[in-house]
């Protein structure tokens, strides 16, 4: 029992000398050197990764050495092998064997470029693309050698030499000489192309189970099989079965090694998607009141891969039923042939208005960027705008009805790093639509209607957004025009700081309130900052500007502020906004969920 008592407090004073006699590094600093090298040092430190930690007074003295031999190392990247380095630690003071340890770098001169044979031998040679990618080669003669660039350089080309098709291309020389002494770098680096392989035939499989028939997928493949290989034709074969929507998963693998007479079998595996979608939802307007929606879509209807959609938005005050047929369309330009019908009834304090219209439409992707949609309408519209008399009671309802059938055409056009939150990014609309009276039509018209989003990164956490449009009716029957070919101003997306359909000319109702009547023009613009505070959460401030109008312009004013939510589901906006031209109220709240674009 004495002896245990005994070896037991020898222990405890052992623990105490050890720690008595134990290191630790509070900092590492380093001074001299430019952002990303400095952060690539302390990256490299074993100083840096003991940090905090209590070590004995050989390990500090170990890692101190070893940070001169690490940071040089960490240099090299960036074109430095002759920096000069001093590392010295110093007590921190607090009596606890803390240290400090300074890292002072002068860089030198950096290593640079003096020969860079870079080449393409074999098919490639003639190759215009790969040409440009070798011209494009970082770093130049004369450059720093920076081995990030050259890297990126290097990988680059061949990875273009597998998508244009040269599956057996391979390096014949791939040599850098750094020369310290003349602080030179010289490449050497030259790839053999071998030949250049060509489609081969395209397999589909649909697992578990066939959904859409094989002549629909067919047509999806636009090139001739022995044309010239490249991975851009199987990205926009991707591309169209995604924007199809028929399936949840699509491998494309292409099989080099499986070519016969250089032609390479392709295969596509395809796992259809759920063939029902249902979506159901609560809704709340001022103008609307409180409401319902309810949606069924079939992304397939049958194996010709037809689809249909109905939705029904039921509110207090506006009602909607819409239904639509959609058949797949490859000629000329892929799209869709799409066949809709809509049904709806808005009973608000100032207007009376049911209609129904049929719209037969042909839409085409003229390239990855722009999408053309022709279009004929027929609508049916009966409205009245409620009246009061001179004892303040409501006016019987005085009905109108008008029919319009007329053509429209419609270009879209996107262009952005991200369709659900762009911080590069262009955005449009263009709609020429008109009728002629005696066709169908109960009065000539014509109108044009443009659009423009532009979106514009500024800095890691901020975004400056710019919104416009015009429109214009070319008529001298407005009074003869339902409400739904008018223009209106007003509201989200438009002037917030004002009621939907607030700005424009106004027609007085029942209680005593003005209410728009809609107009021959728009005109409106928007400008917005946001800031994110953190990857999810931000603010945002924005003005908002314009009118709708006969003949001249009463333009009008909102200033406003919101709150950003990148949510799962996607942006999520909360906006709160006023009116500086005479609002009807003091303030408009908007919440709205969804993609930006």
């Amino acid at each position: 029992m004495r002896l245990r008592s005994r070896l037991a407090a020898l222990g405890l004073i052992l623990l105490a000398g050890g720690a008595a006699h134990a290191a630790e590094v509070t900092a590492v600093r380093v001074h001299g050197l430019e952002e990303a090298m400095e952060d690539n040092v302390l990256a490299s430190l074993s100083l840096v990764r003991g940090q905090g930690r209590e070590m004995s007074w050989r390990r500090l003295g170990h890692l101190v050495r070893e940070a001169e031999d690490e940071t040089r190392e960490a240099l090299e990247p960036f074109g430095y092998y002759s920096p000069e380095i001093h590392v010295e630690r110093s007590e921190s003071g607090d009596g606890r064997g803390s240290f400090v340890v300074d890292i002072t770098v002068v860089p030198g001169a950096p290593v640079r470029v003096r020969h860079a044979d870079i080449a393409i031998e074999g098919e490639g040679t003639d190759d215009f693309y790969l040409q440009q990618d070798l011209a494009a080669f970082l770093p130049r003669q004369g450059d720093v050698f920076e081995h990030l660039l050259y890297e990126a350089s290097r990988n680059r080309i061949s990875r273009r030499l597998g998508e244009r098709g040269y599956f057996d291309a391979d390096f014949i020389s791939r040599r850098v000489e750094v020369t310290r002494a003349d602080e030179a770098a010289d490449i050497e680096l030259v790839w053999d192309s071998g030949p250049r392989y060509d489609m081969g035939p395209i397999h589909f499989e649909q697992t578990p189970e066939t959904i859409i028939r094989q002549s629909l997928l067919d047509k999806l493949v636009y090139w001739e099989q022995g044309s010239y290989y490249h991975q851009g034709k199987l990205d926009r074969l991707r591309d169209s079965l995604t924007r199809l929507d028929y399936f949840a998963a699509i491998d494309i693998e292409p099989r080099p090694d499986d070519a016969e007479g250089l032609q390479v079998p392709v295969d596509v595996v395809l796992t259809p998607a759920k063939r029902s979608v249902y979506s159901a939802g609560l809704s709340y307007g001022t103008d609307s009141g409180a409401g319902i929606r309810l949606g069924l879509e079939r992304r397939y209807v049958n194996t010709r891969g037809h689809k249909a959609l109905a939705q029904l938005d039921w509110a207090q005050r506006r009602k909607t039923l819409t239904a639509q047929y959609r058949i797949p369309a490859f000629a000329w330009l892929d799209g869709w042939y799409t066949f809709s019908a809509q049904a709806a009834d808005e009973q608000t304090d100032w207007l009376d208005n049911r209609r129904i219209e049929f719209v037969a439409s042909r839409s085409g992707e003229v390239n990855d960027h722009l999408t053309a949609i022709a279009s004929l309408h027929a609508l049916r519209e009966r409205w009245s705008y409620v009246a009061v008399n001179g004892n303040g009671d409501p006016d019987p309802p005085d009905f109108r009805y008008a029919t319009y059938t007329f053509p429209s055409i419609r270009a879209e056009y996107i262009d952005a790093d991200d369709l659900v939150y762009p911080r590069d990014g262009l955005a449009g609309t263009l709609m020429l639509r008109g009728g002629v009276e005696g066709l169908g039509t109960d009065a000539n018209f014509g109108q044009v209607r443009a659009t423009v989003s532009w979106f514009r990164g500024l800095g890691e956490r901020n975004r400056l957004i710019v919104r416009g449009e015009l429109g214009h009716t070319f008529t001298d029957e407005l009074v003869a025009m339902p409400p739904s070919l008018r223009f209106f101003a007003g509201g989200d997306r438009s002037i917030r700081g004002y009621a939907w359909r607030e700005v424009g000319p106004r027609h007085l109702g029942p209680d005593g309130k003005l209410y728009a009547l809609g107009a021959k023009n728009v005109a409106t613009g928007s400008v917005e900052f946001e800031h994110y505070f953190t990857e999810q959460w931000g603010a945002a401030a924005f003005v908002d500007g314009g009118s709708a109008f006969d003949s001249d312009p009463d333009w009008h004013t909102g200033v406003g502020a919101g709150v950003r939510w990148r949510s799962p589901v996607g942006p999520v906006r909360l906006d709160v906004a006023h009116g500086l031209d005479d609002p009807d109220s003091s303030f408009q709240i908007y919440l709205s969920v969804g993609a930006d674009l």
